[in-house]
């Protein structure tokens, strides 16, 4: 019996990838909202990488450096949430990653970009498929039908 409380309690791997993935994309997020808040800083020669989307971005001002951040919190609220197995994580997580599926599908139909919406999409689908394995959805009492408290 206590061996099957510690199965149930141990923290699945699919939320541990998850949880990387988020705190990655925080810092991604962070470092690119600060490089256009602040654009002659160290961080601004990551642009160099892509410069036609600094162009686009330095045209809107400083609301995409904000939002940026803005999304770094926020991914990583959820990965912290999820590590901590709250079930609000994993309803944020699993929306999260179903808008990125769904932006990067606009980007393929839209745009004709198969390597960048592809790509995204097959990530994207990656997450959501951990987010959707039984023993994650155990971990954190999901169940089918309406969201719990």
């Amino acid at each position: 019996m206590a061996a099957r409380n510690i199965s149930q309690n141990a923290r699945p791997a699919a939320v541990l990838t998850v949880a990387v993935a988020l705190f990655l994309a925080t810092a991604a997020s962070c470092v690119t909202g600060i490089s256009l808040l602040f654009p002659h800083s160290i961080l601004s020669r990551i642009w160099e990488l892509n410069r036609p989307a600094y162009i686009a971005f330095a045209r809107l001002g400083r609301l995409p450096g904000l939002l940026l951040l803005a999304l770094g919190a926020l991914c990583c609220a959820i990965a912290i949430g999820l590590l901590r197995r709250k079930r609000w994580a994993w309803w944020a997580a699993t929306f999260l990653f179903s808008v990125h599926c769904l932006g990067d599908l606009m980007t393929l139909v839209f745009y004709g970009d198969v390597v960048k919406g592809g790509s995204g999409i097959v990530i994207a689908s990656l997450f959501l498929f951990c987010l959707m394995l039984p023993g994650t959805r155990q971990y954190f009492d999901i169940r089918r039908g309406l969201p719990q408290g």
